[in-house]
């Protein structure tokens, strides 16, 4: 069937799509842990048999990257003939299981209709707490992924609809939070049986021609879209650099891109970058970098394209294997989501040259604060992981948004009151940091101020940032934005300036961690 008719493939479209957020939606509601149930960090998506995106729900978009390097890397080990109804696959490493850092959890399974595999439903959910040298997984100080925590290839964690009680026991002995791995592991599972249950229902409606041949449609239809977008650009190269406050040894790690405009295609070339740190997490997987391509070039260019494949194949990245962009094992690469918020405004910067009023100053990314202790009234271990946002850069046409994940990140900032319910921790200020935006004709986005107060003996905190030495620019005349800051008991006399990254620095019970995240650029000069 070539051409299917267009309601029925717009329905199939839009019933995907829905099908895809009740994946995420199941997820939320179900999960054990704040960082998911309060701050949705989980992503979910559906694919094709092929393994092509076909619907995802936009909570995430780093979060794409893990999913379609999870699909790759089961079609890959697993034939669907070895597959069987029931089964659900897990993974999380960079290097062997599609992954971008290893507390990102990917759990698949392939959706069955008479016999054969159809398409795969999947979720990727963030774990607080997966193993490793620092509580939560996740520190700009590991040196080696070996630092970061469990490392899963793909595996069946469940083999007709039963959990491999091996696996699981590996999985929640590496976790100094099993309870929550547990809940967590449950609700994803429960999350993609509602997903299969959707899709199936769909192919029960119609022949599995009919709707294969829809999908065709939609995927096709999207592509000509974007290359209509793309076509809209002047033909050209633009160039832009960008640089992390901290590589190896202290110096700035440079960010380097040359796009190219032609025939209704964007070429992104990143083998100028700097050589994979050595000493720093800071590195992106290839997989992580395709995702914030993707999401950022969709949201210059059309943010109403529909968020599927079909637009892929308009879209050349090109890497360096060995580089900050592309590393190589053992390289380590938890706070990759920190590097690629300077991705991104690399990406803008370059793309921009393109777009006049239409692009954007850069932006402030979020920090990274890890608390750790004994949890007083249960017993056991309690471990907060929080991103807590940034401001975005101001546009052409207005103010940038405050308080905002930028690019490619997501997730909420925790509430307070969830926080305070499960942690030995209070919130004594939370705020909008006025002045953090940069000042133009549009005033680049604010950051936040969020002072904790430790209630507890015991408990350590993990840091980690970027824009603290190097400011979120303002274009066009706009001025920079600030650049973010930790302090240890602001206010007092024994204030303190802590690092921009730390691991384990030990809190009394009073002391005051207060949190700057950066805020954007302006855009424009001031009238």
């Amino acid at each position: 069937m070539t051409a299917p008719d267009p309601i029925l493939t717009e329905v199939t479209a839009r019933y995907l799509a829905l099908a895809a957020e009740e994946i995420a939606a199941t997820l939320v509601a179900l999960a054990f842990s704040p960082n998911i149930k309060e701050r949705a960090d989980c992503s979910s998506a559906i694919f094709d048999a092929q393994g092509r995106v076909v619907a995802q729900a936009n909570r995430i978009p780093i979060h794409l990257g893990s999913m379609i390097g999870a699909i790759e890397a089961i079609l890959a080990k697993y034939p669907t003939d070895r597959m069987a109804p029931g089964d659900m696959f897990l993974a999380n490493d960079p290097y062997s299981g599609g992954g971008t850092h290893l507390p990102d959890l990917n759990v698949v399974a392939p959706v069955f209709v008479d016999g054969a595999v159809v398409a795969f439903v999947a979720n990727i959910a963030h774990h607080a707490d997966v193993g490793g040298m620092v509580p939560g997984s996740e520190s700009a100080l590991c040196a080696t992924i070996y630092q970061e925590g469990l490392r899963i290839p793909v595996v069946r964690v469940l083999r007709g609809g039963q959990p491999d009680p091996g696996i699981m026991d590996i999985v929640l002995l590496n976790s100094r939070t099993p309870d929550e791995r547990l809940g967590d592991l449950q609700a994803q599972f429960a999350a993609n049986r509602v997903g299969i249950e959707r899709v199936a229902g769909l192919f029960a409606q119609h022949a599995r021609a009919v709707i294969h041949a829809c999908i065709e449609a939609f995927l096709r239809a999207t592509g000509q879209r974007f290359e209509a977008a793309v076509a809209a650009l002047p033909d050209g190269t633009y160039e832009a650099e960008e640089a992390l406050d901290e590589g190896d040894g202290g110096a700035p790690a440079r960010l380097h891109l040359r796009v190219s405009v032609a025939g209704g295609r964007l070429r992104f070339d990143f083998t100028g970058s700097a050589p994979q740190l050595t000493g720093s997490s800071r590195n992106v997987p290839r997989k992580a970098v395709l995702a914030v391509v993707y999401a950022v070039a969709k949201s210059l260019l059309d943010p109403d394209v529909p968020p599927n494949a079909g637009y892929y194949g308009a879209i050349e990245v090109v890497t360096r294997p060995g580089s900050i962009l592309d590393p190589l094992p053992p390289a380590a690469v938890g706070t990759r989501a920190i590097t690629c918020g300077v991705l991104g405004d690399l990406i803008v910067a370059a793309m921009g040259q393109t777009l006049g009023a239409r692009g954007m100053a850069d932006s402030g990314p979020h920090h990274l604060v890890i608390f750790s202790g004994p949890e007083p009234r249960h017993g056991g271990v309690f471990v907060d992981y929080e991103t807590i946002a940034g401001g975005m850069g101001a546009r052409g046409a207005r103010d940038g948004m405050d308080a905002v994940r930028v690019h490619a990140s997501g997730a909420a900032n925790l509430p307070v009151e969830a926080l305070e319910n499960a942690y030995p921790l209070r919130v004594e200020r939370y705020a909008l940091r006025r002045g953090s935006g940069g000042e133009g004709r549009h005033r680049g986005g604010r950051g936040v101020i969020r002072d904790y107060r430790v209630l507890t003996e015991g408990v350590t905190v993990s840091l980690s940032s970027e824009r603290q030495r190097r400011p979120a620019r303002g274009v066009a005349g706009g001025g920079d934005g600030a650049t973010g800051a930790f302090l240890l008991n602001p206010d007092t006399p024994g204030e303190k300036r802590l690092p921009s990254a730390a691991v384990d620095l030990a809190l009394a019970p009073g002391d005051v961690l207060r949190v700057l995240t950066p805020g954007g650029g302006g855009f424009g000069e001031a009238e």
